[in-house]
């Protein structure tokens, strides 16, 4: 393997405004990037932007100023979403940049002397938009088959690149090497545009016809088609903006991350353009998918763009991070829900991931004065190796995922991980083994596991999550930093000595989804037998005087009709906390399966909070809300037990929140 990685994402058009397309490629290449550099490889990361052409041409002469200033208005857009989005890109190329300029001229030139670029009269249909020349098959109606805008004829003289003589040499190249194209599908749909002749590219335009582009060093009178322009950007930025003197030799790209509607461009135009020049072609180029928005085409026109600043304003840079690479296998066509992304936001992020920080840290605070405590081997079962085992296999087979570049397969083994870790607390309970003073070289090991798990799972999201990562590490009393290359050994479950000391802090990822209504809202309770003060006063109203207050046998009874208002359903509780003053009454946060609801329940003297965090319950889903102690409760909980509780009902954790109970 290369001790070098070098990734690239298209050049992104300046007119464009930045949205969901642009995001998810550079998330990509930031968590690759992220991830060999803790692996100990020289990464250089490079981004940017893509500013010549006919539409920024027509764009400033509509805002009657120059195209420079143009340009320079519109580059912040990027930046700065960048920025948010918490990519690490090593350079940002801008094609206006005068050293790339005179590195693309030199390219020409090269060319040129070879006679690898001739003149020659053209006639096509033009299209304005998508720059390009269309052949009379390939237009229908006098539309662009990509945009399906009006194109126009247009007969000049241009300079063409000889594309057509590379030919048979990229079909051998690409079949001899596999992964050069991916996903496999891509390299089909190459190989069999390449069936068809090969035409020469047109890489000029008359300055007569647009101005705004890289002049052509053998002839002023033409400026180099926006392609051309582009696409060197790979090569120039290695010259002026990578670091010196190694910059030239991160050269062959490891990777080139583009939009499958770029893909001829690249896997063609390019890889001709390099052959001409004589220089490796890169080792990867993979085309990924196009995102949908609720099953239609993202159009300004329609309103459906997703904006990654808004999402980021809303959930927080690393929920949004986390979805577009969670959510379809990378290479595969996606679609955007706000459905989905509450969903995995809930569930995955809050529920599994922000839940295991906050019960584990809780009881390291409670049990351990937060430090982690040593782990006594001979108090070791075989849940512990089972954790211990499955946390030493994450990173072998992250590597291999990122390597395929399985960016939804990484993060659902990290998952796995995280859930495992759920079920560990849930099976070891460190609350009941802290009630009991012969257990404590048992709950140390539980609590050092526990520990242990956390610190594989802060390496493990960082490149994913680097937000997220440090609060986790910073809360774990970790001291190494993120810029040191920690994955170059994969790490040994046990091998860190902890010296730091831990702290809760706040949610990792608080509940700040949109609130339901205030109609959708149910009664609340303390327990199934511990109700609202009203309630208590309704039922001693309807009790037996003559047996000192004991409810008859014949009030007990209901009909089927009354039984069947009552609504059960499965509950998630999230978090959990006393109610100050009281020590009988919990506030409860529970996942209800539409939504989250607040719980007051009186269960305080059989449960403490952290034992009950991630547990699943029952709750009666459609009473009126009441307060207790002036909290505002939603719903009830199912517990058994006559004058005090005795248990809450749980249930296997493979229940579903809002699942009925029946």
């Amino acid at each position: 393997m290369s001790q070098s990685f070098y990734v690239t994402t298209p050049i992104y058009y300046v007119n464009d405004v930045p949205h969901i397309g642009h995001a998810y490629t550079t998330i990509a290449a930031d968590v690759l990037a992220r991830f060999y550099r803790l692996r100990g490889r020289r990464v250089f990361f490079l981004t940017g932007l893509d500013e010549h052409g006919q539409k920024v041409q027509q764009a400033a002469a509509k805002a009657n100023i120059d195209p420079q200033t143009h340009c320079d208005r519109l580059m912040p857009a990027f930046k700065n979403l960048w920025e948010k989005l918490n990519i690490s890109q090593d350079a940002f190329i801008r094609t206006t940049d005068k050293s790339h300029q005179a590195i693309v001229q030199r390219c020409l030139q090269a060319l040129y002397d070879k006679d690898l670029i001739y003149q020659a009269e053209y006639t096509g249909w033009y299209c304005t938009f998508d720059e390009r020349f269309w052949t009379e098959k390939d237009v229908e109606n006098g539309q662009c088959p990509d945009c399906r805008r009006p194109v126009e004829q247009v007969s000049e003289r241009n300079y063409f690149f000889r594309m057509s003589q590379y030919r048979q040499a990229l079909i051998d190249h690409i079949k001899a090497h596999p992964a050069f194209i991916r996903p496999e599908s891509r390299r089909n749909e190459v190989l069999g545009f390449l069936q068809k002749p090969l035409e020469d590219l047109s890489i000029s335009r008359p300055k007569s016809r647009l101005s705004w582009g890289v002049e052509l060093p053998f002839d002023r009178d033409c400026v180099t088609y926006v392609w051309f322009d582009a696409l060197v950007n790979y090569l120039s930025a290695l010259e002026y903006l990578a670091p010196q003197p190694e910059g030239p030799h991160f050269w062959p790209a490891s990777l080139h991350l583009v939009g499958k509607d770029i893909l001829t461009t690249h896997a063609v135009y390019w890889s001709t353009m390099l052959m001409g020049m004589e220089r490796p072609l890169p080792e990867s180029i993979f085309a990924h998918g196009w995102w949908t928005v609720e099953g239609e085409k993202m159009s300004k026109s329609r309103g459906n763009v997703v904006d990654p600043n808004a999402m980021v304003e809303q959930f927080g840079v690393d929920a949004f991070r986390y979805f577009l690479l969670r959510e379809v296998p990378f290479g595969q066509d996606g679609d955007f829900s706000h459905a989905a992304f509450e969903s995995r936001y809930n569930a995955e992020l809050a529920n599994d991931l922000g839940n295991l920080v906050s019960r584990s840290l809780t009881m390291l605070g409670n049990f351990a004065n937060a430090r982690v405590p040593a782990m006594d081997p001979k108090s070791q079962t075989d849940l512990d190796r089972e954790l211990a085992q499955a946390a030493s296999n994450l990173f072998e087979a992250l590597d291999t995922h990122l390597r395929h570049l399985e960016f939804n397969r990484a993060l659902e083994t990290i998952w796995g991980l995280v859930q495992l870790a759920n079920q560990y607390i849930d099976k070891t309970a460190p609350w009941t083994l802290a009630k009991d003073s012969a257990q404590e070289s048992r709950l140390q090991t539980v609590l050092f596991h526990l520990a242990e798990v956390l610190r594989f799972l802060t390496l493990a999201v960082a490149p994913f999550m680097p937000h997220t990562a440090e609060a986790m590490r910073t809360r774990l009393g970790l001291t190494v930093t993120f810029h040191q290359p920690l994955l170059t050994t994969f790490p040994t479950w046990g091998d860190h000595r902890y010296t730091g000391e831990t702290t809760k802090g706040t949610s990792l990822f608080p509940k700040n989804l949109p609130k339901p209504s205030t109609t959708q809202t149910t009664e609340p309770s303390a327990a199934f037998t511990t109700t609202s003060e009203k309630s208590v006063k309704e039922q001693k109203a309807q009790s037996n005087p003559s047996d000192g207050g004991a409810t008859s046998s014949t009030a007990e009874l209901i009909g089927i009709d009354e039984f069947m208002k009552v609504q059960l359903k499965v509950a998630k509780i999230l978090q959990a906390e006393r109610v100050p003053k009281s020590d009988k009454l919990l506030k409860l946060q529970v996942d209800v399966g539409t939504e989250h609801r607040q719980i007051v329940a009186g269960i305080g003297k059989k449960y403490a909070p952290e034992e009950l965090l991630g547990r699943t319950i029952v709750v009666v889903a459609n009473l009126k809300p009441a307060k207790l102690m002036g909290i505002e409760s939603q719903g009830m909980v199912l517990a058994a037990g006559d004058k005090d509780v005795v248990s809450l009902l749980f249930l296997p954790d493979d229940a579903l929140p809002g699942t009925k109970v029946k």
